[in-house]
């Protein structure tokens, strides 16, 4: 690996790291990012990896609200019909 780079920031109400790194041992995607969450994800350039890790441990508003609708969808349980 060449370099490693750290972004702290919060989702879903809980704070969150996300490591990224390049390893040159996979050529295709030596990109990569790992967030304490679970989430990993491997990238050909530096720029959307930066632009993703940012996003994740920074999500705007459009995406509150949607984790906010799929969180709500999940819960919801159709009527029983009688």
């Amino acid at each position: 690996m060449l370099w490693i780079g750290t972004y702290h920031g919060s989702h879903s109400g809980d704070r969150v790291v996300v490591t990224t790194s390049r390893d040159d041992a996979q050529p295709m995607l030596p990109y990569g990012l790992e967030c304490t969450c679970g989430l990993s994800e491997r990238y050909t350039d530096s720029l959307r990896l930066d632009r993703s890790a940012w996003r994740h441990t920074h999500p705007t508003r459009w995406d509150r609200a949607r984790q906010w609708l799929r969180g709500h969808r999940r819960n919801r349980q159709p009527a029983k019909a009688t």
